[in-house]
C-alpha cells in the first residue's frame, strides 16, 4: 500500500493553472490542451494530487505543443488526496478512489475521445495513475502507453501488457523500486511483439517528475529528461 513517500510534497493546487481549459469529457471534468484539429490524443493521468497540479498542465502543454490534443481528466471528482488530513489516511481515501473505478472512467473517456474523430490514442499516468494506465494497455483500447514511477502496478498486471510501453522510474522508491521495475523489464523483453523501454533515473524519488520544484535544478532536469523521453515515445507509437 503506498504511504507517505507516494503522497508526501503535495504540489499547490491551482484551478486556473496551464494554457489550455476545462471542458467535461467522458462525464469528467478535464483540462483540456491543444488542437481539437490533431489526429492524435494522448490521455494523462495523475497521481493521487489530481488534475490541478500545475507541473502536470505544464506537461500537457508541453505535450500539446508537439501536435497533440491533450486530456486530463479529474478522476477523483474534486476529493483529491489531502496529505495533511489525519482523519482521511491514505487507506481511507483509496476506498473511494480505487484504480478499478478509475480504469472504468478512463474507460468512458477514451470512448468520448475516439467519438471526436481522433484515430490514434496514447496514455500516461504517474503513480496511482501508472495502474489505471497498465489496465488500458492491457484491453488495447490506446496505441501506447508510459508509466512515470508507478504504484500498485504488479508483475502480472505486466504480463498482460499489449501495446508499446515506457516505464520511467526513480532511484529512491518504495512503490515502484528500482528491483520491481527491473522485473518488468525482463517480461516486457520477452514480449517481442511488445516494444518497451524501461528506465529508473537516478537520485530521484517517487513522484518526481510532477513534484519537481523548478529551484532544484537536478531535479528539475532529471523530471524534463523524463518528460522528452515521454513525448518521444508518443511521437514513435501514436500516429
Amino acid at each position: 500500500m503506498a504511504g507517505p513517500q507516494c503522497c508526501a510534497n503535495p504540489p499547490t493546487l491551482n484551478p486556473n493553472s496551464g494554457a489550455g481549459s476545462v471542458e467535461q469529457l467522458g462525464g469528467l471534468k478535464t483540462y483540456i490542451s491543444g488542437s481539437p484539429n490533431s489526429k492524435f490524443a494522448i490521455l494523462l493521468i495523475s497521481d493521487v494530487h489530481g488534475y490541478q497540479a500545475p507541473n502536470l498542465r505544464r506537461i500537457a502543454d508541453k505535450i500539446a505543443a508537439a501536435g497533440f490534443f491533450v486530456a486530463v481528466p479529474d478522476f477523483f471528482y474534486g476529493d483529491h488526496f489531502v496529505y495533511d488530513n489525519v482523519n482521511r489516511p491514505l487507506q481511507v481515501w483509496l476506498r473511494d478512489h480505487g484504480t478499478d473505478k478509475g480504469f472504468e472512467d478512463a474507460k468512458s473517456v477514451v470512448e468520448a475521445l475516439k467519438s471526436k474523430g481522433f484515430s490514434a490514442l496514447g496514455a500516461a499516468g504517474f503513480c496511482w495513475g501508472a495502474k489505471v494506465v497498465t489496465e488500458l494497455s492491457k484491453s488495447k483500447s490506446i496505441e501506447a502507453a508510459v508509466l512515470l514511477h508507478p504504484s500498485f502496478v504488479t508483475v502480472d498486471d505486466i504480463k498482460e501488457v499489449n501495446v508499446p510501453m515506457a516505464i520511467l522510474g526513480a532511484e529512491i522508491d518504495d512503490y515502484g523500486p528500482p528491483a520491481l521495475l527491473k522485473q518488468f523489464k525482463e517480461i516486457l523483453a520477452a514480449k517481442p511483439e511488445v516494444d518497451s523501454y524501461v528506465e529508473i533515473f537516478p537520485n530521484v524519488v517517487h513522484g518526481w517528475t510532477v513534484k519537481y520544484k523548478d529551484d532544484d535544478e537536478a531535479t528539475a532536469n532529471s523530471a524534463k529528461e523524463a518528460h522528452n523521453k515521454m513525448l518521444d515515445w508518443f511521437s514513435k507509437y501514436v500516429k
